[in-house]
C-alpha cells in the first residue's frame, strides 16, 4: 500500500513541475530559460530535484509539444510554444501536466 502513495506522489510531483517549469518560461520576455535557472525556480517550490531529473521533465513537454529544447553544453535551452503558453493560460489541457488554477482562485 505505502508503493502506491510513492507512486501517486511521484506523480503529482512530476505534473506539478512540469506547471511549475511551464509558469517559469511565460514570464520571461523571450519565454526561454536555461535548465539550471530552472533548478532554484523548482526549488522554491519544494522540488528539489538535480538536472538530470529535470531534463526528464522538460523532455516530457517537448514531447507533448509544450516546449522546444535546444541543447548548450551541459544545459538545455527550453522555450515555451504557442500549445504550452495555452496551457498556462488554461486554454487547452495537456496531459501530465497539472492543470493551472483559475485566475483569483
Amino acid at each position: 500500500m505505502t508503493d502506491d502513495i510513492g507512486v501517486d506522489f511521484d506523480k503529482i510531483m512530476r505534473e506539478e513541475a512540469r506547471l511549475i517549469i511551464l509558469k517559469a518560461l511565460a514570464e520571461q520576455t523571450n519565454e526561454s530559460l536555461s535548465s539550471s535557472m530552472l533548478e532554484p525556480v523548482l526549488a522554491r517550490f519544494g522540488i528539489h530535484q538535480e538536472r538530470p531529473w529535470i531534463h526528464g521533465e522538460v523532455e516530457y513537454l517537448r514531447n507533448m509539444g509544450a516546449v522546444t529544447v535546444v541543447p548548450a553544453g551541459t544545459v538545455k535551452i527550453i522555450t515555451l510554444t504557442a500549445l504550452g503558453k495555452r496551457h498556462v493560460d488554461r486554454h487547452v489541457a495537456i496531459e501530465g501536466v497539472k492543470r493551472p488554477s483559475r485566475p483569483g482562485a
